[in-house]
């Protein structure tokens, strides 16, 4: 998401839009609501705004990550027709990182609305004054 007409190739080094480590909570998000298996899991990611990874293997690796961390646990399904499919589910210590997650964006989201309203004052100011209102 850059705001400037260049792209990135011709020079654009903005990272607008880019939230790096954002998967983690929005899988633990996920998971809070219910167990599920990682099709699934991905598409509840998709359908939450369209921030899945693209690549299964990613995914799978973070909730491999997650599970050495102890915010997951996952079991395998054997129930139906199909073949066996590993379920995950969120842990206490998932619901604790979840919620401190929550914290922290809600501190960033403070940040980032007093970084827009200076811009837009600033930018708004710089106008008039070019404008000789």
């Amino acid at each position: 998401m850059c705001d400037s007409d260049l792209k990135h190739s011709e020079g654009c080094h903005c990272r607008g839009g880019l939230l790096r480590g954002f998967i983690q909570p929005l899988i633990l998000l996920q998971l809070a609501k219910q167990p599920v298996h990682g099709y699934e899991l991905m598409e509840g990611l998709d359908k939450s705004g369209g921030l899945a990874s693209s690549d299964p293997g990613n995914l799978y690796r973070i909730l491999r990550n997650l599970e050495d961390e102890g915010l997951v646990i996952s079991k395998w399904d054997t129930t139906g027709t199909g073949p066996a499919r590993r379920v995950y589910e969120l842990t206490e210590d998932g619901h604790t990182n979840l919620a401190a997650w929550v914290a922290n964006l809600n501190e960033t989201r403070k940040k980032l609305d007093a970084f827009l309203l200076d811009y837009k004052k600033y930018f708004n100011t710089e106008r008039k004054e070019k404008n000789g209102t």
